[in-house]
């Protein structure tokens, strides 16, 4: 059986910590950041785990399972 190939979507947008969580960045960073404090944009830059109802699919998208 052929092995299987890693989506290359995914692997652009997250990220496996040592620890095995999968992370990725935050949304409504990049355009019209006149009207969002500097603190919110600062946040922004950080990523986050994802959401343990997303876990399955991204992490079959990504080879872990």
């Amino acid at each position: 059986m052929p092995k299987m190939k890693t989506h290359s979507g995914s692997k652009k947008r997250f990220r496996v910590t040592p620890t095995g969580k999968i992370m990725r960045g935050k949304a409504y960073k990049s355009h019209i950041k006149t009207k969002k404090s500097p603190k919110r944009i600062r946040n922004f830059r950080k990523d986050t785990e994802l959401a343990a109802a997303d876990r399955k699919v991204v992490a079959t998208r990504l080879g872990l399972r």
